[in-house]
C-alpha cells in the first residue's frame, strides 16, 4: 500500500501543478508567449492575500474575492500596454521582458515584506483528511485543490470552445493578421487572455500559500514546476497540462519514496526524458482549442 499511497499523493500533487500551469498554458496557446514572471505573479497574489489578512483581518478564503479580480485587471493592463509590444516579434523579446518583470516583482516584494517566510491558514480543512480504507488517507485540502484544478481547466476549455471570446482567442492564435483584417482587436483579445491567466495565477498562488510557506523569492520554483507540467503535457493543450502535472507529481512522490532526497530530482529527470523523446509533449497541439 505504500506505493499506492505514493501514486495517490502524486496525483493530488499534480493538481497543484496543473493549477499553476493553467495560466501559463493559456498564454502560450493564445499568444505563443512564455511568461517567465508567472511564478512571481503567483507570489504577488499570495502576498496580496497576506496584506488583506493582516490589515483588514479577512479570512484567506475571503481574500480570493478581492485578489483574483485585481490580478485580472493587472493582467489586462500588463498585456495591453507592455506585453503586446512583444507579440509577433522574436520569442526572445517576450522572454527578456517577462524575465525583467520577474526580477522587479521579486525585489519589490523583498523590499516591502523582507525575506521572512509567510503562510496563510486555510482553517480546519488544512488538517482534515479523507480515509479511503486499507490504511490510505488523503488530505481534504489536497482533494479540494485537485477538484478545483479540474474544474478550472474544464471552465477554460468551455470558454475557448463554446464562447464568442474563446473563438476570438482561437482566431488570433491561428492567424493574428487575418483576424485583424476581419476587424478583431487582437490587442484587446490578448489582454483578455492574460487577464484570465493572471486570475488563475492568483488562485494558484493563494492556494499554494495556504498549503505551504512562501517567500518573495518562491516564484522561480513555482515557474519551474508549472513550465515542466506544460511541456510534459503538451504546449497549448489544457487537458495535457493536467496530465503533465499528474505525471510530474507522481514522478516526484515515487522518487521521494525511493530516496527522500531525490524527490524533486525525479520530476526533473522525467521532464528531461519527455523533452528528449517527445519535445512537443504527450498531448501537444498546435494551439489551444
Amino acid at each position: 500500500m505504500t506505493w499506492v499511497n505514493a501514486v495517490l499523493q502524486g496525483v493530488l500533487l499534480g493538481g497543484y501543478y496543473a493549477l499553476f500551469a493553467a495560466g501559463l498554458s493559456l498564454m502560450f496557446g493564445v499568444m505563443r508567449l512564455v511568461n517567465l514572471a508567472h511564478g512571481d505573479l503567483a507570489v504577488l497574489a499570495a502576498f496580496g492575500s497576506v496584506v488583506l489578512v493582516d490589515q483588514l483581518h479577512m479570512n484567506p478564503w475571503e481574500t480570493l474575492i478581492v485578489v483574483v479580480p485585481l490580478m485580472a485587471l493587472l493582467g489586462y493592463g500588463l498585456q495591453r500596454y507592455l506585453l503586446n509590444l512583444t507579440v509577433g516579434t522574436t520569442p526572445l523579446a517576450s522572454i527578456l521582458v517577462t524575465f525583467g518583470l520577474s526580477i522587479v516583482i521579486s525585489n519589490v516584494l523583498l523590499q516591502v515584506f523582507s525575506p521572512d517566510t509567510r503562510g496563510l491558514q486555510p482553517g480546519a480543512i488544512g488538517t482534515a483528511s479523507i480515509k479511503l480504507g486499507g490504511g490510505l488517507a488523503v488530505g481534504s485540502f489536497d482533494v479540494l485543490v485537485f477538484v478545483l484544478a479540474v474544474a478550472l481547466l474544464a471552465g477554460l476549455q468551455v470558454l475557448l470552445a463554446r464562447t464568442t471570446t474563446g473563438r476570438l482567442m482561437r482566431a488570433c492564435s491561428d492567424d493574428r493578421q487575418t483576424a485583424s483584417l476581419m476587424g478583431i482587436n487582437e490587442r484587446h483579445v490578448y489582454a483578455l487572455a492574460t487577464a484570465i491567466a493572471l486570475a488563475t495565477v492568483a488562485v494558484a498562488g493563494i492556494f499554494a500559500g495556504m498549503s505551504t510557506q512562501f517567500t518573495p523569492t518562491s516564484g522561480p520554483m513555482y515557474l519551474i514546476f508549472a513550465f515542466e507540467a506544460v511541456v510534459i503535457g503538451g504546449l497549448g493543450s489544457l487537458w495535457g497540462t493536467l496530465a503533465g502535472g499528474i505525471v510530474l507529481g507522481v514522478a516526484q512522490t515515487i522518487g521521494g519514496q525511493i530516496n527522500s532526497a531525490d524527490q524533486i530530482l525525479a520530476g526533473h529527470l522525467v521532464f528531461l526524458v519527455v523533452l528528449a523523446f517527445r519535445p512537443r509533449g504527450i498531448f501537444s497541439r498546435a494551439a489551444v482549442a
